[in-house]
Order: structure tokens, then C-alpha cells, then sequence
């Protein structure tokens, strides 16, 4: 009996280290920058920071035109920050915090929003 129980102890002590899986936390960060320049004289971008630190640049739409503020590019920027929010989630990054940064200044400035995202990963 107690051999017996000690071979089942053994074979649980290392069936158990053969059969962990170890996972890891990876972060993703992705900032939008839109302009609120008037005339549509700004730049607006979406930065997307990996886990392994290589960054890719997205081209946003203006909010602001020559006419004043132009609601088919912000809805246009609305539809590519939802798909690519869900394409992430789509490979198992959650969406864990959205930071609203404001500008200093209401006249020629940025509306910049983050979105941190993570994931466990097994390795």
C-alpha cells in the first residue's frame, strides 16, 4: 500500500509539472489622434503599439473640413477604430481601459483617446 501510494504521488508530482502551461500577459496599446483644426488643416492618426514594440500608423479622417465640421468623416473614423477593436478581439486581445486625454487648448488642437488592451498568452 504504500508503495503504491507513493508511485501515485510520484506520477501526480510530475505528471503535473509535464502538463503546466505557463501563460503571460502581453499589453497592446492604441492611441487615436484626431484634429480639430479648423479647415481641415490637421492631421489625424491612429498609432497602434504591439506587444513587441513595433508601432503601426493608421490614417484617420479630418473632423473639421472647409465647411465646418464633417460628420461622414467622423462616422468613417468611428467604423475603422470599431473594426480594428474587433479584429483584435477576434485574436484575443480584451479592451481594458479607455483614457480620454483633453487638450490644453479648446482653439487649434487634438482629441487623443487610448485604448489598452491585453491578452494571456501561453507559452
Amino acid at each position: 500500500m504504500k508503495k503504491f501510494l507513493f508511485i501515485f504521488f510520484f506520477y501526480v508530482a510530475v505528471s503535473s509539472d509535464i502538463f503546466a502551461q505557463t501563460t503571460t500577459t502581453q499589453y497592446m496599446q492604441i492611441t487615436t489622434i484626431e484634429s480639430t483644426i479648423s479647415g481641415g488643416g490637421g492631421r489625424s492618426k491612429l498609432i497602434i503599439t504591439h506587444d513587441d514594440g513595433k508601432q503601426e500608423d493608421v490614417d484617420l479622417l479630418n473632423l473639421f473640413s472647409l465647411l465646418g465640421i464633417n460628420f461622414k468623416n467622423i462616422q468613417s473614423n468611428d467604423l475603422q477604430i470599431v473594426k480594428i477593436l474587433t479584429e483584435f478581439g477576434k485574436q484575443g486581445w480584451k479592451l481594458v481601459a479607455t483614457i480620454p486625454l483633453v487638450p490644453v487648448s479648446e482653439a487649434n488642437s487634438l482629441c487623443m483617446t487610448r485604448y489598452l488592451l491585453m491578452r494571456e498568452k501561453q507559452i
